[in-house]
């Protein structure tokens, strides 16, 4: 399909946080920006009059915009950070300098210091974050400092040279900020459990630390101490109220490929995540078009290569959402918890948004292909012989047995067939009995069609459960059609499909396309039934209180509403007008029932 164009692709844009990247007709990126809800954002480039020409030039270039989908704010912000470093855009100037986000380093020595950094360097140091800001870190590095006492002296601890008594404790140590490991008076044993504390604290995982805050807090009210046990209580709100680390970047994921995949009966959608030092620094999704019947592990197989083809990606471990054959030199993991689901599960939702702009697109642009879509779909899901292109679904009305009615819907190529609809009066049941009805308005509706040599639909849908399923069958089987149309029932309470002879319902995925169909039908039958239902009783309670009114007969009733249309303009007519349609003294009667009412 060509290119959309730009009006269209900001009309399926998702709105959601995420950052946007602008392409300009020749492939070549112009811009990175970050977006609370990516609609809105970049909607307001093409309607704002910018006074800045460098602005208004950039919008004029724009032949293309992607975007990836984050989950919050904090993501869209670290993951422009990540970009535009990355590809250095023309239009970016504000995140192109050196400066970076700030990190959490657990350095990798014998008594390790924690402590804040903006250069991450390959030394076996555990890096957190980025954090959004470094008061952010301040305030975890000042929580952790107040729970557990660290070094913050860049001495070489070694075993040797505290025996040999090198150093001596510090003011650190006089005001209880370290327990002193210069000079033996700390056990490593016991540094490293307070370590594995504080590795808790920055993954985001603050229950441990938090009952000892609690506990230091109960502990110091009782002593009296309040305004110490109150700077406690501050440290946890902050605590409670912090949002854990980023789930767009992770430091312990590095030099990876993320790959997950989305299909229908027509197409494959294959996103990629490019991962380096825990970041994510590109994302591409690709759509493949099925020629045969494929499985998505083929279809993925053939996309992971043509895409590390295109994007040069040397890495040599992936996370795919099952196995696949890729070779020896390549390790594939399927990642089954933690930030590495996450990962894949972030991937996935980028391929589902790249799905879902490519249906609207195609719906405005290409209404048979998305048609046929469908059609194919409902196909699959349903286990049909063939594209059900006309089907019709029935559904009965009555309240407590009375003006018994059912309602025939009729929709074509997926899209209501409104002058195909037809409503039944039952003729030949007594009182509120729902089997029998649908047993009669099935037989009568495909009776007539046969007789009138009309199109017979693919697929028939009635609206209950097993007992209506069987008495439209009857009525299939006296017509001899019993085989040549597909036929469900659909329950109400769990949207359980029926089949003939088929004791186990059929359950489809509440938010696929093929369900949302079928409920539309059934709620079209409903309601047109139900309006069908209304209006007879309507009707039947209108002409019932005229014919109460001593004197006034049927015939009269006839000509009073041939005349004035309804029984409200009747009880609104005076007596003149009255008595010219049915004589003085009939209208004197209807004026007095009138009057007393």
């Amino acid at each position: 399909m060509a290119q959309a164009s730009v009006t269209l692709q900001i009309a399926t844009l998702p709105d959601s946080p995420g950052v946007y990247q602008y392409y300009d007709k020749d492939g070549k990126l112009l811009y990175v920006g970050k977006a609370k809800n990516l609609k809105k954002r970049v909607s307001s480039y093409f309607t704002k009059n910018f006074d800045n020409n460098r602005t208004r030039l950039l919008v004029k270039k724009i032949a293309t915009i992607k975007h990836i989908v984050v989950k919050t704010e904090t993501d869209a912000l670290l993951l422009e950070n990540n970009l535009i470093k990355n590809y250095q855009p023309r239009y970016n100037v504000m995140l192109k300098d050196d400066k970076s986000y700030p990190w959490i380093c657990i350095k990798n020595e014998r008594f390790p210091r924690v402590f804040p950094t903006r250069r991450m360097i390959k030394d076996g140091s555990e890096y957190y974050g980025p954090y959004t800001s470094m008061k952010t870190v301040h305030t975890l590095l000042d929580l952790i400092k107040g729970l557990y006492p660290l070094r913050t002296c860049n001495y070489d601890l070694s075993e040797e040279k505290i025996r040999a008594e090198k150093y001596k404790v510090c003011l650190e140590y006089h005001l209880g900020n370290c327990a002193g490991p210069c000079e033996g008076f700390y056990s490593e044993k016991e540094y490293h459990e307070n370590i594995e504390a504080i590795r808790n604290i920055v993954k985001g995982n603050f229950k441990d630390s938090l009952h000892k805050f609690k506990s230091q807090m109960k502990q110091l009210a009782a002593d009296l101490k309040f305004e110490e046990a109150q700077r406690v209580k501050e440290k946890i709100d902050v605590l409670e109220n912090y949002q854990s680390k980023s789930t767009v970047v992770n430091p312990k994921i590095n030099n990876v490929d993320v790959f997950t995949i989305i299909s229908d009966e027509s197409y494959g959608y294959v996103n990629f995540l490019q991962i380096s030092h825990g970041a994510i620094i590109r994302s591409h999704t690709l759509e493949i078009k099925k020629k045969l019947d494929e499985t998505d592990a083929e279809l993925l197989q053939l996309a992971i290569v043509e895409i590390r083809q295109r994007f040069n990606s040397l890495s040599k471990e992936i996370y795919v959402p099952f196995e696949v054959e890729l070779g020896e030199d390549i390790k594939v993991h399927v990642p089954k918890l933690g930030d590495k689901k996450a990962i894949l599960e972030l991937s996935e939702r980028n391929a589902k948004y790249f799905r879902m702009e490519k249906f609207k697109q195609v719906k405005i642009v290409d209404p048979d292909r998305h048609e046929k879509r469908i059609m194919a779909q409902m196909k699959k899901d349903l286990r049909l012989t063939e594209e059900p292109r006309h089907i019709e679904c029935f559904d009965n009305s009555n309240i407590q047995g009375t003006n018994p009615v059912a309602a025939c819907v009729v929709f074509k190529n997926g899209k209501p067939s409104k002058k195909d609809y037809r409503k039944f009066n039952i003729k030949t049941v007594e009182g509120p009995d729902d089997f029998a009805s649908m047993e009669e308005v099935v037989y009568r509706r495909y009776k007539r069609l046969l007789k009138e040599e009309q199109p017979l639909p693919q697929l028939i849908i009635i609206d209950g459960g097993k007992g209506q399923l069987s008495s439209s069958l009857k009525s299939l089987d006296k017509l001899g059609l019993r085989g040549k149309i597909a036929i469900i029932g659909i329950a109400k309470r769990l949207e359980e499909l029926f089949y003939p002879d088929d004791p186990i319902p059929l359950y489809l995925d509440k938010k696929s396309e093929t369900l949302k169909i079928i409920q539309q039908l059934r709620n079209e039958a409903h309601r047109f039934g139900i309006t069908f239902h209304r209006s007879k009783r309507s009707k039947q309670a209108l002409n019932t209180e005229l014919e109460t009114i001593a004197g006034i007969g049927e015939k009269t009733v006839v000509e009073l509403l041939k005349h004035f249309k309804s029984t409200k303009r009747i009880a609104a007519a005076n007596f003149e007008e009255l008595s010219k349609v049915v004589g003085a003294s009939r209208a004197k009667k209807l004026v007095e029932h009138f009057s007393n009412k």
